[in-house]
């Protein structure tokens, strides 16, 4: 499916910022709730993923946003060497995102489980569509809330289009190249039919892999997850009674199911944070966010990169 989409600004929110951010290197661990024997040593790590699935960071004037890839591969990397880790939590409020990011953040899941032998339940948040959902299959159970929306097991690509533009105000793309589809997804010229068709090969092997992830993971027919998997999003209840999720509940329940799969009945759940604030707890988000910026006035080299193609396991209606 190709998308044609528009340009959108957004707002300076300052509603989670203190003063100045902590350097993303301040990372350290945070008790948030103990849940029986407050002498237990045992840790039940809460790793969130929230937002855009990306690999690649992004730079403001005070602060590094860090991509998801790196943020994830670090803390995952120090809750291996944390013995008292008895299980992870994977808190997950995504519309997905790049197709590569979510496949890295979904194998580090696992290289995780391979190496620890800790078990990780997914919880899902408002939203865990598309690559959110696909992270959410590396995890040994799956909890959806009752109110979340999950799904969207699809591929898709999307750019936008400027040739209408070019036509009103006289200009026109003049592109030479080594070979016939060299410039395919060039936002100044229409799609022709054979650049459509090696699109669509493209988005076909990635849904492919998609539809595998969920058979492997889920344990379900693949004739079966075709079916659902036509990119359409699920509530908790229906996702339950699809396969898509093993139970319906609360985070609460998604760490007491953590806590059975490790074989324990005390825990002190803990977050990796740089946030300065003190009072902190399973619901608190684990870094202070950076603030969301968008020029009001794009520079070209803005719009060339948001023209681009981009292949997504991405639910866009949020």
């Amino acid at each position: 499916m190709i998308l044609i989409g528009g340009l959108a600004t957004a707002c300076f929110n300052t509603s989670n910022i203190d003063v100045f951010p902590f350097p993303e290197d301040k990372l350290s661990a945070r008790i948030v709730q103990t849940i029986g024997d407050d002498r237990t040593d045992n840790r039940i790590l809460l790793l969130e993923i929230d937002g855009v699935i990306t690999g690649q960071g992004e730079s403001f004037l005070f602060w590094d946003k860090e991509a998801t890839t790196a943020e994830i591969t670090k803390k995952l990397n120090k809750a291996a060497r944390d013995d008292r880790i008895k299980a992870v939590v994977l808190r997950i409020n995504s519309p997905g995102g790049g197709v590569t990011a979510s496949d890295i953040v979904y194998r580090q899941v696992l290289d995780y489980k391979r190496k620890t032998r800790v078990p990780v339940v997914a919880v899902m948040m408002d939203v865990a569509a598309s690559g959110g959902y696909y992270i959410a299959c590396a995890s040994d159970k799956i909890v959806a809330h009752p109110t979340t929306v999950t799904g969207s097991i699809g591929v898709i690509i999307y750019a936008l289009g400027f040739n209408g533009l070019f036509e009103k105000i006289g200009m026109e793309s003049r592109v030479i190249k080594s070979g016939e589809l060299k410039d395919m997804g060039n936002p100044f010229d229409e799609f022709t039919e054979q650049e459509r068709a090696v699109f669509q090969n493209v988005v076909d092997q990635m849904y492919d892999r998609f539809v595998n992830v969920v058979v492997e993971n889920r344990r379900l027919e693949k004739a079966r997850v075709r079916e659902i998997a036509d990119g359409r999003i699920y509530v908790g209840g229906e996702a339950g009674e699809l396969g898509l999720v093993d139970r319906v509940g609360y985070l609460e329940d998604g760490v007491r199911l953590a806590m059975d799969e490790a074989g324990v009945t005390s825990a002190k759940v803990m977050i990796y944070t740089n946030t300065p604030k003190k009072e902190l707890n399973v619901y608190s988000n684990n870094l202070v966010k950076a603030p969301e910026i968008n020029s009001l006035m794009p520079s070209a080299d803005m719009m060339l990169d948001a023209a681009r193609p981009r292949i997504m396991y991405m639910w866009l209606g949020q």
